[in-house]
């Protein structure tokens, strides 16, 4: 099952810098296994903010669930799922 995720990501001014930093680089390793491993088919950064689109391939929205509440910046996140069908017109 294919998913298009947008993910805004903001975290409060009150955790400290090294923290942050931390949490980020947390945020990377997870989400670069989880590219490697196919389920994170791709990241596009979002010009000029701290968001992403992502596309993900699982096997259930129960999978997609668990792979998001697991990102290390999830609790500074505000994430909208939009579920993916093969569009009629496609060539692929």
């Amino acid at each position: 099952m294919l998913y298009l995720v947008h993910m805004i990501v903001d975290i409060p001014t009150t955790v400290q810098k090294e923290e942050a930093d931390a949490i980020k680089a947390r945020e990377k390793a997870y989400s670069q296994d989880l590219q490697r491993s196919g389920k994170w088919v791709d990241i596009w950064r979002v010009v000029g903010e701290y968001a992403n689109y992502s596309v993900f391939d699982v096997e259930s929205n129960d999978e997609l669930h668990e792979i998001l509440s697991s990102l290390p910046l999830f609790p500074f996140m505000t994430i909208t799922v939009t579920p993916l069908a093969r569009h009629g017109s496609a060539i692929k």
